[in-house]
């Protein structure tokens, strides 16, 4: 008698497909990432001609209501040179920057207030503006 075992096939997924799938969720996620940013206070811009690039260390933002923040935290007038000059140290830049972020609404003492403490730490201030020609 000639009595052969059948081979039977065992029908599995191929797992190299999920190491496909994962690169490419991986990939996704981190993109995404990226885009996003947390240090967001929502402010409307005054308008200006020209647009300054500078590296943000720090941003000091000043919303309508006349509130300091210092990236998203907020702070009051009399410990805003102490949060930046935190802020600063932790950053540990060779040319620290500070951005102004200030809402149209926002009064020209407390724009000149965040300008006196970064001057005081003897840091770059520069105020954000949107561009006039968008």
């Amino acid at each position: 008698m000639n009595i052969k075992r059948r081979l039977r096939e065992e029908h599995a997924g191929h797992p190299s497909a999920l190491n496909d799938i994962l690169f490419i969720l991986l990939l996704f996620f981190l993109i995404i990432s990226t885009l996003a940013n947390p240090n967001v206070v929502k402010l409307s811009n005054p308008k200006a001609d020209s647009d300054t690039k500078a590296k943000q260390t720090v941003v000091v933002s000043i919303n309508d209501k006349q509130q300091f923040f210092v990236g998203t935290t907020n702070v009051s007038v009399d410990s805003l040179k102490l949060l930046i000059g935190a802020a600063i140290t932790k950053a540990n830049d060779a040319e620290p920057t500070v951005v102004i972020n200030a809402d149209k609404q926002a009064t020209a003492d407390n724009i000149v207030a965040v300008m006196r403490a970064a001057h005081d730490l003897n840091l770059r201030t520069v105020l954000a503006v949107d561009n006039n020609s968008r």
